[in-house]
């Protein structure tokens, strides 16, 4: 068995795939409607994808403070500072756990926690 993706009901699809695509950098492989009030959306690359769904049956879904998706980076200061000038809203600023591992918080377009490591 292996991992898929991962679903989240989002309030603008437009809107978080710009986040997704343009900000956290998931390529979009595809996106189409699944009835007459939902479209659907997948982004990423290898195995693992993000699966986006705009559905006016729930609008924006629910999203759960203790849980969060985690990108890696190569620069974690870059990316930090990436962020500040997108304007993405941080979350914490850079946190340092212990001497392998190294992260922030930010929020996406939909309240959602996304964690920015570098490992």
């Amino acid at each position: 068995m292996k991992f898929c993706w991962s679903t989240l009901y989002v309030k603008d699809l437009d809107e978080s795939i710009q986040f997704y695509e343009g900000v956290i950098g998931l390529p979009l492989v595809r996106r189409f409607n699944a009835g007459e009030q939902t479209e659907i959306a997948f982004l990423g690359s290898g195995e693992t994808q993000v699966e986006l769904i705009q559905d006016a049956a729930r609008p924006g879904g629910n999203v759960g403070a203790d849980i969060s998706w985690g990108f890696a980076v190569d620069s974690l200061e870059q990316a930090f500072e990436s962020m500040k000038e997108k304007d993405i809203k941080l979350l914490s600023d850079i946190i340092q756990p212990n001497p392998h591992s190294r992260f922030f918080f930010v929020e996406d377009p939909n309240g959602f926690k996304v964690q920015i490591a570098q490992i």
